[in-house]
């Protein structure tokens, strides 16, 4: 099956906002973000607005919200104004950008490949300048992974950091609100808004380099790439470079993968039962799979992540690939993209285990398209992170 065509308009060339009439809120006070233009992920509820979740029985089984997500007030009231909803994944479950049953944004940065997903219209409307920021969600990747792609910044934060009133959840233990930005020093504004104060220290010289998750690298870099990056981090320190995981990151993507699945379950079995929605290739077969999860199974990966969290503890800052390579090419097969999906996984799986902030900046390329490094800190240090990331931009002259 074809990956559907982008719907786009005069006023959306890359197919990157809701169909109908555009979406649009004023700001309601002054702030960091005075007339900056924010796009906003159909997954936040707006007052006054169905929330589509990607799924048009969702949409048609479900009421206008009464209140908009607490994040959209947050940046409103900081100056910024909403052009638009954005288009996801069918229930913000996948990573590809590909969305049955309302197409595929074009990703302008490599227009032969996917924007991923499934925060994929936030993403394109950043990277074609239609927006200076987006709102998105990151449950297992849906931010990092379309930055990394498109050649934009991108960021999850620590685990329940920022408020998910009124964001429709997936994965509730590993849910969070995110966004994106062209630049290093507008994603850390946002964060400004944001984020509470940090609650820990992150000690940016003590550098784990994962051996593991550089080698997944589908085009691995030279040497004095590797070395290029080094040098716009502070003096390491103390520089590790061995697995960061016990068993291997396939271990640590199977316990995330069951956990998200008895969560996605538990969040929609009762309505998928109740209304028999149509659903898209891939989507229904993750769901099916959520529906056999057996207690023994959940019981097994909750230990795994309670040990991967431990094993973690070692170490302030994780440096890795945001994914394995470039995005997947528009022509590909859904089965090609699922193979892609599980091998990414391998990567994002790190932060969402342990609930760290992960930040994802676009200075690498694999096979001419972008590629994004990626910087894991410890829980409670996001915005030090979001610091640290902008100064290792502005040292790569991509500020």
């Amino acid at each position: 099956m074809a990956v559907p065509a982008p719907r786009t308009s005069p006023g959306d060339p890359v197919g990157a906002f809701l169909e109908g009439p555009r979406l649009t809120r004023a700001a309601t006070g002054h702030g960091p973000l005075d007339g900056r233009s924010c796009a906003v992920k159909d997954v936040f509820d707006i007052a006054g607005t169905v929330t589509g979740y990607g799924n048009p029985t969702w949409a048609l089984t479900h009421a206008p919200a009464a209140a908009n997500a607490a994040v959209v007030d947050r940046i409103l009231a900081a100056g910024a104004h909403v052009v638009g909803k954005t288009l996801t994944d069918e229930l913000a479950f996948s990573l590809s950008g590909a969305n049955h049953h309302y197409g595929a944004p074009l990703n302008t940065a490599a227009p032969d490949r996917l924007t991923g997903g499934s925060s994929c219209g936030s993403v394109a409307a950043v990277a074609a300048g239609l927006c200076d920021f987006a709102l998105g969600t990151d449950t297992g990747g849906s931010v990092r992974a379309p930055a990394s792609f498109c050649g934009v910044y991108g960021f999850r934060p620590t685990h329940d950091a920022v408020s998910s009133a009124g964001v429709r959840a997936l994965a509730r233990s590993f849910d969070t609100v995110g966004w994106f930005a062209r630049s290093a020093d507008l994603l850390r504004s946002v964060g400004d808004v944001l984020l509470p104060d940090d609650s820990g220290t992150l000690d940016a010289g003590r550098q784990h380099w994962d051996a593991e998750a550089w080698e997944l690298l589908e085009v691995p870099l030279a040497e004095g790439e590797v070395a290029r990056l080094a040098d716009g981090l502070p003096p390491a320190s103390a520089r590790t470079r061995a697995p960061v995981s016990g068993g291997g990151l396939n271990l640590w993507f199977d316990a995330f993968r069951t956990l998200q699945l008895a969560e996605v379950w538990a969040e929609f079995g009762d309505w998928i039962a109740r209304n028999k929605p149509v659903l898209g290739p891939g989507i229904a077969e993750r769901l099916d799979a959520a529906s056999r999860l057996t207690p023994k199974e959940v019981h097994a990966a909750e230990a795994d992540r309670a040990a991967a969290r431990e094993r973690l503890e070692r170490h302030d800052l994780i440096v890795i690939p945001t994914v394995p390579g470039a995005a997947p090419l528009r022509s590909a097969e859904v089965a090609t993209l699922e193979a892609y999906r599980g091998h990414a996984m391998r990567l994002l799986c790190i932060a969402g285990l342990s609930g760290r902030p992960q930040v994802t900046l676009p200075l690498l390329q694999s096979s001419g398209a972008p590629l994004g490094l990626s910087l894991i800190g410890r829980p409670g240090t996001d915005r030090q992170l979001l610091r640290l990331a902008a100064d290792m931009a502005a040292a790569a002259g991509r500020p």
